[in-house]
């Protein structure tokens, strides 16, 4: 395998190197009167990204025991809707099972985009529901739904509104306070530019009345909440990645939200706009809503799999392979966080010669310059 390394999976994603100098720093004692200021301006800075005045509780945990805390502080004896469009809101399913509550999927076929009709339809059929769980950034299929219009179906019907943005949180537009969000769950891997280990919920005051006895110890909203309004942590936290999140979410702030939407909007552009250069079908949505991942088909005859250890192998490049029963057809391309257009092109560039080496009919060089044409000469509205 080549030396030199690249990242294009949904997660993780790669950290830059001021984050990366920042874990090498000396470890911080967690009560210690040097972390707390740092712990309560990560807080403060997450409040900033969430778009909101509630509670942004911090776990050392991967993004799905966010996802989890919302089941084990809810969901008990709960009447729930979840949206799934693919893996990830399948996986709301499972944890609200294993958390006793009584599950209504609302299933779209892997690649739909889920609509705020279809959820008010099915809200107004079951003429009761507690929670509605939706997932922002599907990257299992590159789909990322209308939050804020689905959001506003599900408080229609008087229910708590909670959503996976683990992929979305800081790549595209999330409103917590204006869209009526209760949970969001999210963590520090993919778009925040750190390295796994850190998980974030937001809370907001009707969730936080609405919670039952945990289910869990270690996910208990209420005990994680007293310990941080006191700038402790109810267990010991990952020092150092906070520090390093602390880095991160500075540089994420003071490039500007929008203009990081912006961003990501643009690179999704440039990304289609090369695999379509290739001759090669989307399996995501050509919109510049899908600006997390990009989903491309394989071509007939290669599975793609073969595309991702090829990849692998001559350039050191690893990206994701379908999941589930997609795995094989199609691949993905993540460019959400520390990207530029350059590491796109690059990305393409490696894609057309393995392609190529594969036996599919790609002409060399032209999903470059789609790349950056569509990148340059585009503004975002």
């Amino acid at each position: 395998m080549p030396e030199k390394r690249y990242l294009f999976t949904p997660g993780p994603t790669p950290v830059p190197p001021q984050v990366l100098a920042a874990l090498a720093e000396p470890v911080l004692h967690h009560r210690g009167s040097d972390f707390r200021p740092l712990y309560e301006r990560c807080l403060a800075q997450l409040q900033e990204v969430h778009r909101t005045r509630a509670d942004v509780l911090m776990f050392t945990a991967s993004g799905t025991a966010a996802m989890e805390s919302v089941a084990a502080n809810l969901a008990e004896g709960s009447r729930a809707v979840v949206v799934s469009a693919g893996s990830f809101g399948e996986r709301w399913e499972a944890i609200l099972a294993v958390h006793g509550a009584e599950v209504d999927a609302l299933r779209y076929e892997w690649g739909e985009t889920p609509r705020a009709e279809d959820l008010a339809a099915r809200l107004a059929e079951r003429g009761g529901t507690d929670l509605v769980f939706l997932t922002q950034s599907e990257t299992s299929t590159g789909v990322v739904a209308d939050v804020q219009a689905l959001s506003a179906a599900a408080k229609s019907a008087g229910a708590l509104v909670a959503v996976d943005a683990v992929s979305s949180l800081g790549a595209v537009p999330l409103e917590m306070d204006v869209w009526g969000l209760d949970a969001v769950a999210s963590g520090s891997q993919k778009a925040l530019m750190t390295p796994p280990g850190l998980a974030f919920c937001a809370v907001s005051e009707q969730a936080l009345a609405a919670a039952k006895p945990s289910r869990s110890f270690y996910l208990d909203w209420k005990r994680t909440q007293k310990a941080q309004a006191q700038l402790d942590a109810p267990f010991t936290p990952a020092t150092s990645l906070v520090v390093a999140l602390n880095v991160a979410l500075t540089m994420l702030l003071d490039e500007g939200l929008e203009a990081v939407f912006d961003r990501h909007v643009r690179l999704g552009r440039a990304c289609r706009a090369g695999a379509k250069a290739m001759g090669l079908e989307l399996f995501s949505p050509d919109e510049d809503r899908s600006a997390v991942v990009t989903a491309i088909r394989a071509p007939s005859g290669i599975d793609s799999s073969d595309v991702i250890s090829s990849l692998r192998k001559r350039f050191g490049m690893t990206m994701a392979n379908g999941q589930g029963h997609l795995k094989g057809k199609i691949f993905r391309i993540g460019h959400i966080g520390w990207f530029d257009v350059f590491d796109i092109t690059t990305a393409l560039a490696a894609v057309e010669i393995v392609l190529a080496d594969l036996g599919a009919d790609i002409e060399r060089g032209a999903a470059v310059s789609a790349a950056l044409d569509a990148f340059e000469s585009t503004r975002v509205a």
